[in-house]
């Protein structure tokens, strides 16, 4: 567990229930904004009783019901990000309190391996058929699991090992934009080779003692390129498995409270121009979707970014939308010409049409060059997102970020 000691101040906000802007209740605007802006954390308390300036009593008792009882926004956070967020604040808030007070503050972060692993793990027994596997990968949405006998942890089988060693056509993750007649044909054809867990498992796995600290556990996965690490106790034996998602998460809430940490390298304290990758594939909106398709299969990002002539973003396109309208256009088609599509050196297929603009997302995750790395994380955490396109000033693009990237950060790689 590790302890941040800060100076810090409690902002508290007093607001009526019924305060709105744009129809909407002060008090979450209030907590939303502070979310915005990376601040550590924001507490929102109803009062049974209160009065303000007014000097009229708001109860909550049911015969003297009112709707504008007293709201508190709470908030705890370092001196300087309170001051920038009560610029904003005093432009929002018309009628009611803040009061500023210094506190020292200590923020609990796990930080060993052990507090932040996921200790449910589904393994698979050795001689297990990969259809089973595959099934038991897709009934928990997980990308890997650890291949285990007697609790010793043989390998682990990735949604790559299926791909690669088991048969698998398609990938894993976009099994769920499948037809179900081509999911089951491919479990037919992966039962009829007679694999097993064995025959594919990556042995010998890499793992790590329980023990470790989560920074150990994100330099070894940003060295190795891997995405999970199994745990194992102090007998040897499996005890939970850690992925890269674990870690980042980790980070993302001790980042959120302070600038400094000291089991963290410098990195982190960075920019997103600083950690960006440039190597981002474009298209046009009027590029065609066999053209948009043959730059998602030749790029490992499996993504498209559609951008103006100046580079300014407009939308994205991943590699499941093209799936997903080749599937509805195609339904009844074989598993061959689903995997021919998504395969390294696809054809032109003829159920794939229209044009990128037609296609594309229009909701892109974004952050700015100028985005702290650990806002940056913390954006990342809080969307889900594996990538997140940067941009300038004037949202033209500029490259993208994604968990390997900030791993490496974490971890101290380069």
């Amino acid at each position: 567990m590790m302890h941040i000691k800060i100076d810090a101040e409690i902002l508290r906000v007093y607001v009526g229930e019924s305060d709105q802007i744009k129809g909407r209740p002060l008090f979450e605007i209030v907590a939303e904004e502070a979310r915005k802006r990376g601040l550590a954390g924001a507490t929102v308390l109803r009062g049974v009783l209160g009065f303000g300036a007014n000097s009229l009593v708001h109860t909550a008792k049911i015969l003297r019901l009112s709707e504008a009882l007293p709201m508190v926004v709470e908030i705890v956070d370092r001196p300087e990000r309170i001051a920038g967020f009560l610029s904003w604040l005093e432009g929002v808030v018309k009628e009611g309190t803040v009061i500023r007070q210094p506190v020292q503050a200590t923020f609990f972060h796990p930080m060993r391996v052990r507090d932040v692993m996921s200790a449910d793990v589904v393994t698979v027994d050795p001689g297990m058929p990969l259809s089973q596997v595959m099934d038991a990968m897709l009934g928990r949405d997980i990308k890997a699991v650890p291949v285990v006998a007697d609790g010793r942890v043989l390998g682990i089988i990735t949604g790559g090992d299926l791909l690669q060693r088991g048969g698998m056509a398609v990938r894993l993750d976009l099994h769920q934009d499948l037809p179900e007649s081509v999911r089951e044909e491919q479990a037919r054809g992966m039962d009829a080779a007679g694999t097993t867990a064995r025959d594919v498992m990556t042995a010998p796995v890499l793992t790590i003692g329980i023990r470790a600290k989560v920074p150990e556990a994100a330099r070894l996965m940003a060295e190795k390129k891997i995405k999970r690490l199994p745990v194992l106790d102090e007998n040897g034996k499996l005890a939970g498995i850690v992925s890269r998602i674990d870690v980042l998460r980790t980070i993302a809430a001790a980042a959120s409270v302070a600038d400094t940490l000291p089991e963290l390298p410098g990195d982190l304290r960075g920019l997103a121009r600083d950690v960006m990758f440039h190597d981002v594939p474009t298209v046009a909106p009027e590029t065609p979707l066999n053209q948009v398709l043959g730059k998602i299969m030749s790029s490992s990002l499996r993504r498209v970014v559609v951008v103006d002539p100046q580079r300014k973003v407009l939308g994205i396109i991943l590699d499941r939308d093209l799936l997903r309208r080749f599937a509805e256009k195609t339904r009844s088609g074989p598993l061959q010409s689903m995997a021919a599509l998504f395969s390294r050196h696809p054809a032109d297929p003829s159920g794939l049409e229209g044009t990128a603009g037609q296609a594309m997302r229009v909701d892109v995750f974004s952050v700015a060059e100028e985005t702290p790395v650990s806002l940056v994380l913390q954006e990342m955490v809080r969307r889900k997102a594996k990538r997140l396109v940067v941009t300038d000033g004037q949202g033209r693009l500029s490259g993208m970020v994604d968990r390997d990237q900030m791993l490496k950060a974490i971890g101290g790689v380069q």
